[in-house]
């Protein structure tokens, strides 16, 4: 069926290049086949475009005024919001080397000019549901982000405290130098780090630390579940580790595993020193708020107890009294 099915929404289709003539054909070609086709006539125009909203696909011309193709493309891979777009660079070189550079570019695929029209429809079709797949994976990680805020509504005294641990471990991340996919790991590890809990009994999730042994044994059971939850899901697979072992110490007290330094992988270790000292800063029934000097001593207190990690301790307050400087 080479109509797009009436029931769905049409594709989004972005062409970009500089000849006018060259555009409208290539959009008149994807118009009768049912796509949702917009026009650009160079990088800038496009990146507009994207932002105003983004589109499915992206069809480039490598040769543009000012800014190329290629560069158009690695802008948009490097790009967290974009990344996942497909791209495709259509040029007017054979060269390996021109090829090759589109590669190193992030482009997902080619097309040789002239560009042949039972050669682009496959090629669109194709690309489009590989997309299609990778926002049902995208919406899997929202639905389970989206239940990492239902578990927090459930204790009223945590209200923002995900969004506070995604935002304030993505930063003690970038700070560190950690790669994009890492940083994305924290963020989303902020949301998901207690997931697990939505199988705790509220009786005890609002207890507090004063538990019996007996409830203990259920709440140590938090991250295991919660990583069971996301295991499923491959584009987790870096989370599973927060998930996980947000618990453990460095002196091996911690929990599910009992872990001890250098077993502990880096970006729970992350997760873990934000969550504490955002623990600190909010009031809880069994518990007031501390301020940040005292929170401060508190953790490097905890870290020397060997309960906390002293260098992303460190790290973390280093980080903290940067931004206040530049504030």
């Amino acid at each position: 069926m080479n109509m797009v099915e009436a029931h769905k929404q049409a594709a989004r289709i972005l062409v970009v290049d500089d000849n006018p003539g060259i555009a409208a054909l290539m959009g008149q070609l994807l118009t009768m086949r049912g796509y949702d086709v917009v026009t650009a006539g160079d990088a800038q125009a496009a990146e507009v475009e994207v932002r105003r909203q983004a589109p499915d696909l992206i069809l480039s011309d490598v040769r543009m005024p000012g800014k190329s193709g290629y560069e158009l493309c690695r802008d948009m891979k490097d790009d967290p919001a974009t990344r996942l777009i497909p791209f495709v660079l259509i040029t007017g070189l054979s060269d390996g080397a021109e090829k090759l550079r589109g590669i190193e570019a992030g482009a997902d695929d080619f097309l040789n000019k002239p560009v042949l029209a039972e050669e682009l429809t496959a090629r669109v079709k194709s690309l489009l549901k590989m997309k299609e797949f990778t926002d049902e994976l995208e919406t899997a990680d929202s639905v389970l982000c989206t239940l990492g805020l239902i578990v927090e509504g459930r204790d009223p005294y945590t209200e923002g405290h995900c969004e506070r641990l995604a935002v304030n471990a993505t930063e003690l991340g970038r700070y560190m130098g950690l790669d994009e996919n890492s940083l994305v790991a924290l963020g989303r590890g902020g949301y998901l780090h207690d997931l697990g809990k939505i199988a705790v009994p509220d009786d005890i999730l609002k207890k507090g630390s004063d538990l019996t042994p007996e409830e203990w044994v259920v709440m140590k059971q938090h991250p295991v579940t919660g990583e069971n939850i996301c295991k499923p899901l491959k584009s987790l697979r870096l989370v599973l580790p927060i998930i996980r072992h947000h618990h453990e110490h460095v002196d091996g007290s911690g929990y599910p595993d009992g872990l001890r330094k250098g077993e502990i992988p880096l970006l729970p270790g992350i997760l873990q020193v934000v969550d504490v000292y955002d623990a600190l800063r909010t009031a809880r029934p069994y518990k007031p708020a501390i301020g940040h000097e005292l929170s401060a001593q508190t953790m490097r207190e905890k870290a020397r107890l060997g309960l906390l990690d002293a260098e992303l301790v460190s790290e973390f307050f280093g980080m903290l009294l940067e931004k206040r400087n530049v504030a």
